[in-house]
This record gives C-alpha cells, sequence and structure tokens, in this order.
C-alpha cells in the first residue's frame, strides 16, 4: 500500500478555508491568514495577496468577509458581504 500526498497550493488552501467557514456568520481575513501561514509556513505569497484571495474566494463562496485594519491609534474591523 502506498501514501499519496497531494500538493496544496495558497490559492487550495485560501479556497479550502473559506468552504470550511461557509456556515460562519462571517470570515476573518486575519484568522484565515494565520490559518494559512500555520499550514504553510514556508509561504512566500504576502499577506496582502492572500487577503485578495480569500476575498475572491469569498466573493465566490458567498460567504461574508470581516477585513481587520490596524491603524496607529486603534483597529478596528470591516465587514462586506
Amino acid at each position: 500500500m502506498t501514501n499519496t500526498f497531494h500538493a496544496i497550493t495558497v490559492e487550495g488552501a485560501a479556497e479550502a478555508y473559506v468552504r470550511s467557514r461557509g456556515k460562519a456568520r462571517y470570515l476573518s481575513i486575519e484568522q484565515a491568514i494565520r490559518a494559512i501561514r500555520t499550514l504553510m509556513p514556508a509561504c512566500r505569497t504576502s499577506d496582502h495577496e492572500l487577503e485578495e484571495m480569500l476575498a475572491a474566494a469569498c466573493i465566490v463562496q458567498g460567504v461574508p468577509v470581516a477585513f481587520e485594519v490596524a491603524t496607529a491609534d486603534s483597529s478596528e474591523t470591516k465587514s462586506s458581504s
């Protein structure tokens, strides 16, 4: 018996994460990026690129998304559906 491991792309990881959160109230971009970086520690994709991939996957899947924006004074959350 042989074990076959399939390579996962960053895009595939982003899409899978969004699908896994389909019934959630919203998807947190910050948490999604942290999860992808944990799954793929050698990932060279920038946070901005990951944010764009995740947002696009949310649009396709119809999942509301929250963009956390860090400012100099405070941290705020912007939500989009």
